[in-house]
């Protein structure tokens, strides 16, 4: 057997994990610098760390690569230009990027630069490896939710690098596929701003729990198959860990690396022995044998990392200083870390243990930080844990002290598109649905053309009452979904050239490995939301890979789309302005897992579960809409507009209720704006709270409760979600779903309509009751109690009754 073997790759998010993890045999290390990085949370390098660190690694035979794995608005373009320019005069061994504007403005300009395509473009098949391979891409990291098996085959299938995780903590949605945070208040994943919504409190009806938050990845006795299967790069996750974290993983890894050939039973056991403290969360190979591990989100664990040393039990006064009663843990002294989880998951704070004593009543301790009465309690750090290791930084930085230029960046050229290209797509509204059903239900108000998510049940479907379905060809469009790992690529590859081969021309890519696949045939490309395209220079870069139309971010903001606007041709321009977002995206069922559908999180606000065999979205109950602002973004040039009624199962009046909204610029009740009026958080650019309508969901749902917003409580706890009312007695009536306001204002339409005579269209008076209903109280249901769903004309979840939620799948 050739002596191959692969490098250890470790996380560096301050000096001092840099030294644990050089010193512990890290082959080389990932950092980030103050800005556009996907962790701005933790510490990062300054300016002239980063320079020493680069000409110390380098001396020592290492490498170090940057992270600059965050999407870029456009007013951020020159900044970035700035940055990649400073980089590629320092020359670090690659820089690992998720932003297609950074692609082309760093293989146009600064060509030194080695990219490395982050976790965060979503690539998990041989397609998107390929794809990048040919753009000038080194390595790939590929998705976490890859099995061995499917390694193997992208593998197989492409010559470029391959580096994927080993160790460390998890998201719940496939990387670069969850919009969570950013629905929160604007503090994007995509942006280096998680909030980590996965690890948060939420409750149905009858419990609270974790549903969505992963155990940790932990593939230690796996890295013989790994190194076995090609892959280049094992990674260990972690740029907000602690020193003494980095260090211990790193060891494990290195021992592991190093002794599995001679004895690799022996090995593993040893290597599995040294992370037994590593006092993060439990283990789980997540994916990596073929299917979801049974186990690997536990809705009754807090998600919390360190040793759980149960909840609070009682708070107690000795010598004027509170001090705290919990589960007895062997060694725990002064010093050591906790972090404590205020009661109802609204805080984490890590703090250090400063005095304790046991007692017959057990023991207590006494920690500088704010606790009370069911606080989860974990110890996260001992002393006995700290370990000193050479520093790879020299004591002086004075001789280092390049910084980034204030040059402009060039404008990006687009490529010139025919005229004859763009007219395949004419002007007007399209609506898009996620059930084949569907398809004859939008024939009452018919759209320029419908847009189908081209599932594998969808699929199956499609071929099966391909004669009966109204829309085909060019009045169809197939919206490929975000997700693709190589277990799907022959299926899907299957299912292009039977329909390419029937005539169908039109498709949304919404992966890299979408575009490998429809690359030199004969069809149009819409770039999809999920190619985040933020800035000119990523419009740019698809429309220049075989995309005819953009479909801006469902994040983006007002002034981010009208500086997209000034640059891109407004004919390629393709907004989404009604949607349910797609939240989070998830490779496992989960409602058949946890019995799950509708829930609520610590603020009232209430989302749904839409699973299948396929996977699992997390979508609000809340759309999206900007049908109010079309004739604004018109004036931007956009001529093409999609209504998006994914994951629910649409109704006609309703679905002829936001048609008749879009068409005639109307405000939708109950409806909320995602990003467009604030834009993202910066924290270089603190603002102020936002308003009600802007998605800053704390302070709304505060304000309408008549209480103050959690930011502004002196012990910052906060009403656990299974204390509110139970959720379908809070559930308000949404857009697209039905229940009293919807419901009143069809019958006073109804009304209207046989009055008039008028088959079709709501009548401007039916149009200014609406808007005051809106602002008016909601009604009881008609026809039902106020504790059950509301039902009026609504679409009503399939399979659910009296006695909670279904296990049928959803189509």
């Amino acid at each position: 057997m050739p002596n191959i073997t692969a490098e250890l790759l470790a996380p560096a998010g301050n000096p001092e994990a840099l030294d644990a993890a050089i010193g512990e045999g890290a082959d080389a290390v990932y950092l980030g610098l103050k800005n556009f990085n996907a962790r701005m949370r933790t510490n990062n390098f300054a300016y002239s760390q980063f320079e020493a660190a680069v000409e110390s690694l380098h001396k020592q035979g290492r490498r170090l690569y940057v992270t600059v794995n965050t999407v870029f608005e456009q007013r951020e373009a020159d900044r970035m230009y700035q940055f990649l320019q400073y980089l590629e005069k320092v020359g670090p061994d690659g820089i690992i990027v998720q932003d297609l504007g950074v692609v082309k403005m760093a293989s146009e300009n600064f060509p030194g630069l080695k990219l490395h395509a982050s976790t965060q473009m979503n690539v998990g098949s041989a397609a998107g490896a390929n794809f990048l391979s040919r753009a000038g891409f080194k390595r790939v990291v590929l998705s976490r939710e890859l099995s061995l098996e499917e390694l193997k085959g992208v593998r197989a299938e492409t010559n470029v690098e391959l580096e994927t995780f080993v160790h460390g903590a998890l998201c719940v949605s496939a990387s670069g596929a969850c919009l969570f945070s950013s629905y929160l208040g604007g503090r994007s994943a995509n942006r280096g701003a998680c909030t980590q919504a996965c690890r948060r409190l939420y409750a149905d009806e009858s419990r609270d729990g974790y549903f969505f938050s992963p155990d940790d990845l932990q593939l230690v006795e796996r890295v013989p198959e790994l190194v076995e299967a090609g892959v280049e790069s094992l990674k260990i996750e972690g740029r907000m860990k602690s020193a003494e974290y980095v260090g211990q993983v790193v060891a494990a890894y290195r021992y592991m690396l190093d002794n599995w050939r001679f004895d690799r039973e022996r090995a593993a056991t040893k290597a599995a022995a040294m992370l037994q403290g590593d006092f993060a969360r439990r283990k789980t190979t997540f994916w990596f044998d073929g299917t979801a591990a049974p186990d690997f989100i536990r809705p009754d664990q807090a998600g919390g990392t360190g040793i759980p040393l149960g909840k609070v039990k009682v708070v107690r006064v000795f010598d004027e200083k509170r001090w705290m009663l919990v589960r007895g843990f062997e060694g725990i002294a002064e010093g050591d870390s906790v972090r404590v989880h205020a009661h109802g998951d609204l805080n984490r704070t890590t703090a250090r243990v400063r005095g304790v004593m046991d007692k017959p009543e057990g023991l207590f301790l006494q920690v500088d930080c704010e606790f009370g009465p069911e606080d989860e309690v974990y110890l996260v750090q001992t002393k006995s844990m700290v370990k000193r290791y050479k520093p790879v930084l020299p004591a002086a930085l004075a001789k280092y002290h390049r910084f980034p230029s204030f040059d402009k960046a060039p404008r990006p050229e687009f490529p010139a598109i025919p005229k004859e290209r763009l007219a395949v797509l004419p002007d007007g509204l399209y609506t898009m649905v996620s059930r084949v059903q569907d398809l004859h239900t939008i024939l009452t108000d018919r759209p320029e053309k419908a847009v189908l998510r081209l599932s594998r049940k969808n699929a199956e479907l499609l071929r099966r009452h391909e004669k009966e379905t109204p829309f085909k060809r060019d009045s169809l469009v197939l919206w490929l979904e975000p997700f693709f790992p190589q277990a799907d690529a022959a299926w899907l590859a299957e299912e292009l050239d039977y329909w390419i081969g029937k005539g169908q021309r039109l498709f949304v890519a919404n992966n890299l490995g979408h575009l490998a696949m429809l690359k030199g045939r004969d069809v149009t490309v819409i770039a999809g939301p999920w190619l985040y395209a933020f800035n000119a220079w990523a419009a740019a870069y698809l429309l220049g890979n075989g995309a005819d139309f953009i479909m801006p971010p469902l994040e983006i903001s007002k002034q981010a789309m009208g500086l997209l606007a000034e640059t891109v041709p407004g004919k390629s321009l393709f907004p989404v302005v009604f949607a349910y977002p797609q939240l989070f995206t998830i490779r496992a069922d989960l409602g058949e897992r946890f019995d799950l559908r509708f829930f609520r999180d610590r603020e009232g606000d209430e989302y749904e579960l839409v699973s299948s065999p396929d996977g699992s979205v997390v979508i609000p109950l809340k759309p999206f809409s900007l049908v109010d602002r079309i004739p604004f973004i018109r004036k931007d040039g956009a001529t093409k507009f999609l209504l998006d009624f994914s994951f629910i199962e649409l109704r006609k009046q309703v679905y002829k209720r936001v048609v008749a909204a879009a068409r005639d610029g109307l405000v939708l009740p109950d409806s909320g704006r995602f990003n467009w009026k604030d834009g993202f958080w910066n924290p270089e650019e603190e603002r102020a709270p936002r308003s009600a309508d802007s998605g800053d969901r704390g302070a709304r749902s505060a304000a309408k409760a008549g209480r103050p917003t959690t930011a502004g409580k002196a012990d910052g706890k906060a009403d656990a979600p299974g204390a509110a009312a139970p959720a379908k007695r809070q559930r308000l009536d949404r857009p697209g779903r039905g229940g009293p306001l919807w419901k009143v204002n069809l019958a006073r339409e109804r009304q209207e309509e046989r009055r008039s005579d008028r088959r079709d269209g709501p009548r401007r008076d039916s149009r200014q009751s609406d808007r005051t209903s809106a602002n008016a109280p909601a009604r009881k249901p008609s026809g039902g109690s106020a504790g059950k769903r509301p039902g009026g004309s609504g679409p009503r979840p399939a399979g659910r009754d009296s006695r909670g939620p279904s296990r049928k799948p959803r189509g």
